[in-house]
């Protein structure tokens, strides 16, 4: 995919409109975050519209395409390792923690029949404050950082992004980098080979 050129002012208005258009609910289960993240929240809000506002840009997957500007709602669940391996293990047959899980809620196919002008329910994002500080110490990264990274990715898995061949992982990443730049994070992928910690999620 080829992205273009940065333009901050451009960028900072599709962000503020997503912010309004994109309703996003954050529980944070786990007390750490607070103090491994500064302004959990913010960055979170921050990461998750940017997402948003690039991938309906990009209009990659058939259901960016299909969702448009919004109204929609997104649910972030920030907790601990035992939390997140228990739904990994519930949900994708793997006992272990990971960094990110995405529970994606639409399809394009729900979208035809949904009430115009109801905010859609993109789904839930759940976080792993442990694994997300581990693979920050082993990247030399910054935890808020490596945070916003995982937000973005988790994001656009609900938006019909994946990474289960090297082409998709290449539009997902090429999109994820280009957000996170807006964002003033720099590149994660950078002298990445192979799978890094943030496609180890789903």
């Amino acid at each position: 995919m080829t992205t273009s050129p940065t333009n901050p002012e451009r960028d900072a208005l599709s962000i503020e409109l997503a912010s309004d258009a994109l309703s996003i609910d954050i529980d944070i289960v786990e007390s750490g975050w607070r103090n491994a993240v500064p302004d959990t929240e913010a960055a979170c809000r921050a990461a998750l519209a940017a997402a948003w506002a690039a991938a309906g840009a990009a209009a990659d997957t058939e259901l960016a395409c299909a969702l448009g500007a919004g109204p929609a709602e997104v649910s972030v669940r920030l907790t601990d390792d035992d939390e997140v391996a228990r739904l990994n293990a519930d949900y994708r047959d793997k006992p272990q923690a990971t960094n990110v899980l995405s529970f994606p809620a639409m399809t394009v196919d729900m979208l035809a029949d949904w009430p115009k002008g109801e905010p859609v329910m993109l789904g839930d994002v759940v976080m792993a404050l442990g694994v997300l500080l581990r693979e920050a110490e082993t990247q030399g990264t910054p935890p808020r950082d490596h945070f916003r990274h995982l937000a973005v990715h988790g994001m656009l898995h609900l938006l019909g992004y994946d990474h289960l061949d090297d082409d998709d992982a290449a539009v997902m990443e090429n999109l994820e980098t280009a957000v996170l730049a807006g964002l003033g994070v720099p590149d994660p992928y950078a002298g990445s080979s192979g799978d890094t910690p943030a496609m180890a999620g789903n």
